[in-house]
């Protein structure tokens, strides 16, 4: 694959000999790159109480399903505390997120939460290149889904994800 130039590969803000090491979880794919059906899985992590808070109180959701044990043993639905959906949605993308420096975030479909996450769930996420499309002069789009699972393969969170993608430069097609 070829590299995308001087500016983001072999930065000249720094020591020569530090500039020449690859770097870690960036990728230089183009458009034409994209492989439709190709499939990358994530590692696991498990979800702490903390990090769980800190999402919510940054976003300022304090909804008692995901904020207050005794409402959630008493008088919820699932008997436990939830994890926020969107802090779902975050981690889960960017456990398969890579550092593609010729794509950009065109927009998110069919996000969907098929079941609860709890504090203590253990995730990890599929992504699945779905479609490509020209669109643009100079981009096109991709089309990829996004399956976060818990546990021992129990789908949590379903969404496709459209980004926008540099075509390779004419002189390399």
């Amino acid at each position: 694959m070829s590299t995308v130039g001087i500016e983001s590969t072999f930065p000249r803000t720094m020591p020569e000999d530090h500039a020449r090491l690859p770097v870690w979880n960036a990728e230089n794919w183009f458009y034409e790159d994209f492989e439709i059906g190709h499939k990358i899985r994530s590692l696991r992590r498990t979800i702490s109480e903390g990090e769980s808070m800190q999402f919510n109180a940054l976003v300022l959701d304090m909804h008692p399903y995901v904020g207050d044990q005794i409402f959630a043993e008493t008088e919820g639905l699932f008997g436990k505390r939830l994890v926020a959906g969107a802090f779902v949605f975050s981690a889960g993308l960017g456990l398969v997120a890579t550092n593609c420096v010729n794509a950009f975030s065109y927009g998110y479909d069919k996000l969907r939460f098929i079941k609860p996450t709890f504090i203590g769930d253990t995730i990890y996420t599929i992504r699945t290149n779905l479609s490509k499309e020209p669109k643009y002069a100079e981009l096109g789009l991709i089309r990829a889904s996004y399956e976060v699972f818990k546990g021992e393969g129990e789908l949590v969170l379903y969404c496709e994800h459209i980004q926008t993608v540099k075509y390779r430069p004419r002189a390399e097609a």
